[in-house]
């Protein structure tokens, strides 16, 4: 039976989830910590992988990234990469204080955008002791030139020089829609997205909303977390792709892949960037994340 958890962040801000107990565990469980992806909540499939991982012995802590759903923070809806990832350290530091939780068995799980993260994560903080990226993003302005049109840049360059003026002014930051219909501005212009979210998450009862900063989108096309795939050894390292994936292009993550040090796996899935979350695709890779996770924590 999962229950609600809160904690804070070093910065003293709220963040809030549930903490899965590991079945048939007494006393201090390995322990895998979860968050979303761009924008996105907990409620939003990741109950089933925390389900899947308790199931086999290892506790979750499950929690909504700062300015999204339950959690605190300001401003909403603003998805900041590198507060994201002392996110992650800092639900770590929280899993450790947890009479329930083995300090040195702790492993980062993250899909899409925090797929990049706990690989930053597990390559600078080495209380990580085993690491799980689902389709994540890995080289940010490379998958952002695929995402948005050519003709489209310099009037995306010029909106995000006008925000950041209207911030230095005091003004509230700008939001764009997550996703839309074909052909109206959005963050994710892909079709797959908007399904995703319209038909699938929303049938959730989940708090996400349909909005993101501005500025959110700039930082995104500045981020490279692949950068520092090279760094996560000797902690293990499971990358699951989507052979389908045009949100994080599967030759995108191949290629940081392979510049992965052992002991890593790669774990390629039928389907597009989304179907990682449901039917087959997830029956298979939630299996083999679990057992990644109990063999190396």
């Amino acid at each position: 039976m999962r229950r609600d958890i809160e904690f804070k962040t070093e910065d003293g801000v709220t963040l809030r989830g549930w903490h899965y107990p590991a079945k048939g565990v007494g006393g201090r469980a390995p322990t895998v910590i979860m968050a979303h992806g761009f924008t996105a909540t907990r409620e939003i499939f990741l109950d089933d992988f925390a389900a899947v991982f308790a199931q086999a012995g290892l506790g979750v802590i499950v929690y909504d990234h700062r300015n999204f759903g339950v959690s605190d923070g300001e401003p909403r809806s603003h998805a900041d990469p590198w507060a994201q990832i002392d996110g992650y350290r800092d639900a770590i530091t929280f899993a450790q204080t947890r009479p329930d939780v083995d300090p040195d068995r702790i492993g980062v799980w993250g899909s899409s955008y925090s797929g990049g993260h706990v690989l930053v994560v597990a390559a600078i903080d080495r209380r990580v002791k085993c690491v799980v990226a689902q389709v994540p993003l890995t080289w940010g302005f490379e998958t952002a030139r695929r995402l948005i049109r050519g003709d489209m840049w310099a009037g995306l360059r010029a909106a995000f020089d006008a925000d950041r003026a209207a911030r230095a002014r005091g003004e509230a930051g700008a939001l764009m829609p997550v996703t839309a219909p074909e052909g109206e501005p959005c963050a994710l212009p892909t079709a797959d997205t908007y399904a995703f979210f319209t038909e699938f998450a929303r049938s959730r009862e989940t708090n996400w909303k349909n909005e993101v900063t501005l500025r959110s989108i700039e930082m995104f096309t500045e981020y490279e977390p692949a950068s520092y795939i090279g760094r996560i050894a000797p902690t293990p390292l499971l990358l699951v792709v989507a052979r389908g994936d045009h949100l994080t292009p599967f030759d995108l993550t191949a290629r940081a892949y392979e510049e992965a040090l052992e002991p890593k796996k790669l774990l390629t899935l039928p389907g597009g960037h989304f179907e990682a979350y449901t039917g087959e695709p997830f029956r298979i890779s939630s299996a083999v994340q679990r057992n990644w996770f109990r063999q190396h924590l």
